[in-house]
């Protein structure tokens, strides 16, 4: 008889414990005859920050996952543990997946096409002329790339820290040379003249109940796009909803990341329309 083949994954982030990757990524490697422990490493649920990362990474190696998912508040901070970089992850400068390569970890980034699939799924006609994209941390320089990849003719970027935003900017700018970036610190000023804003701050995510502005600044001519997806519904979505807005919700970014994710870690090719509705339905048991 055939043994079955075994993988250890996880992901390594803060307040993660409603995370629907565990269930997708093995239920998806159930269906291609393998068996495959995702395992939630959880900052907050152990009490520990950022500073507990290195240590987590040097277990990693030591326990051989095959890979792992980068979250909140990870992104950015994992990147001098590893041995190498993709060619996006570099250039976005954020890594939200790592891959043991025989002795090597090597960090890609799987949100930033993630995000930009479920934009063109969902709005293919929207305009993109001026967007504002709200946070510069890892998940904001993922989108951040995408949109701008995308056609993004002007990106302006707000942050709580106002020195994140700039560097975001400076970054993007010389990448994509020719286009307009712009650090914002009016963040109300910038979305009243906004196309379309891009969530990309934890403020709504389990944990972080809330909403990242203020609803009043939302005007039915815009689109709003999320990235979080626990919960899928966040304050942001029914506000942007109640007001007319067109909307992006976190699902479809976190769906094709997973998908992109499984090939990384197993070498094989996901059912995107599976797990879509693998996780649509696993979101549905949960409202």
């Amino acid at each position: 008889m055939t043994q079955m083949r075994k993988l250890l994954c996880g992901l390594i982030g803060a307040d993660i414990q409603k995370s629907l990757a565990p269930a997708l990524q093995e239920e998806e490697a159930r269906r291609h005859g393998l068996r495959l422990h995702y395992q939630l490493i959880d900052l907050a649920a152990a009490g520990v920050g950022i500073e507990a990362l290195s240590g987590l990474i040097s277990a990693v190696r030591l326990m051989k996952f095959a890979g792992l998912n980068i979250t909140f508040p990870c992104k950015q901070a994992v990147i001098p543990l590893l041995d190498g970089l993709s060619d996006e992850a570099r250039a976005i400068g954020a890594v939200n997946a790592v891959v043991r390569e025989g002795d090597r970890l090597v960090g890609y980034n799987t949100d930033s096409p993630g995000w930009s699939w479920g934009f063109k799924r969902v709005l293919p006609k929207a305009d993109l002329s001026r967007v504002v994209l709200l946070g510069a941390g890892g998940a904001g320089a993922s989108v951040g790339y995408a949109a701008m990849d995308l056609g993004v003719a002007e990106l302006h970027i707000f942050d709580a820290d106002p020195s994140r935003a700039a560097a975001l900017a400076s970054h993007l700018a010389s990448r994509f040379p020719g286009r307009k970036t712009f650090q914002v610190q009016d963040l109300a000023a910038a979305v009243k003249a906004a196309s379309g804003l891009i969530h990309a701050t934890p403020v709504g995510m389990l944990g972080h109940a809330g909403m990242p502005l203020d609803e009043r600044l939302l005007r039915p001519s815009m689109w709003v796009s999320e990235v979080v997806y626990v919960p899928l519904e966040t304050e942001l979505l029914k506000a942007a909803r109640r007001i007319g807005c067109a909307t992006v919700d976190g699902g479809h970014m976190n769906v094709e990341q997973t998908v992109r994710g499984f090939k990384l870690f197993t070498g094989l090719e996901a059912d995107a329309a599976r797990m879509d509705a693998h996780f649509r339905a696993l979101i549905a048991k949960r409202s």
